[in-house]
């Protein structure tokens, strides 16, 4: 099903900003027994990344209701999409004018493979392209999504399911849609997304779990050579959670030790 502005509709304007500039924002999350998980925190991340890129901000009291509608045709698992766009409106880059905020609200299959993913692991290849620095999008799960489907055809091109991918330094940021855990002894490392990289709801709540279970954390810029001296890694998005990293450039990977933690305390805080 699909609600564009809380009506049970499938189609919108070829003026509408997200078509044009792809000037707007989204977020993707798991359903299980009819219950949104992270919910709040996917909530938090829209109204921040609203306020950021200037939207009209739209009635956040609808928004819920339409998301909650359509996470009761899930008994068992399913996923939800949130897109806002600014709308209608301007005159070319010009956002002058645009009021009209759209909010698109989707629903849709749980990717049954992720079950797979999570319980044997997968093999991670190496991305050649690598992501701009943008400091003023960085962090925000803004529309404009062209390197992440620049990656994946890469990745697919390579043969693997997704693949680790670095900025223009030659720095750690994340998987092609995934974001990137690596432990070393008792600390955990993870990217400092300040200039490029998504903010993911589950990487927030994997860095409130670590925080919780006496690991140390660090956010790093670290070259790929550093990430391959780890005990174990791990890749986290919120559609399929905690998923290990088997092997990376023929370097395999076996220990789950904070995995396991983390996935014990998945979902209680």
């Amino acid at each position: 099903m699909i609600l564009i502005n809380g009506e049970c509709q499938s189609q919108i304007a070829v003026t509408d900003r997200a078509i044009q500039y792809g000037d707007g924002c989204f977020t993707t999350m798991l359903v299980e027994q009819g219950q949104v998980q992270l919910w709040p925190f996917h909530l938090e991340r829209l109204k921040k990344t609203v306020r950021a890129f200037s939207l009209a901000e739209p009635d956040w009291t609808k928004v819920e209701a339409n998301v909650l509608e359509l996470a009761q045709r899930y008994p068992e698992k399913g996923g939800i999409k949130v897109l806002i766009s600014r709308g209608s409106g301007g005159r070319g880059y010009s956002t002058q004018g645009c009021q009209l905020t759209q909010v698109v609200v989707s629903d849709f299959a749980w990717p049954a493979h992720y079950e797979q993913w999570q319980q044997a692991g997968i093999t991670l290849g190496v991305c050649q392209q690598r992501l701009s620095i943008s400091p003023m999008l960085a962090g925000h799960k803004h529309l404009n999504r062209l390197e992440q489907v620049l990656l994946k055809q890469e990745t697919e091109r390579l043969g693997f399911k997704d693949a680790v991918v670095l900025d223009a330094n030659g720095c750690v940021m994340e998987s092609v849609a995934s974001n990137i855990f690596w432990r070393i002894g008792q600390t955990v490392y993870t990217p400092l997304l300040d200039l490029s990289g998504v903010h993911g709801v589950m990487r927030r709540h994997v860095i409130e779990l670590i925080n919780s279970l006496g690991y140390c954390l660090e956010f790093v810029k670290t070259p790929v050579e550093r990430l391959l001296c780890a005990d174990e890694i791990f890749i986290t998005n919120a559609l399929m959670a905690l998923v290990p990293v088997n092997e990376i450039d023929g370097i395999e990977f076996v220990e789950r030790s904070a995995l396991n933690a983390i996935n014990k305390r998945l979902y209680t805080c």
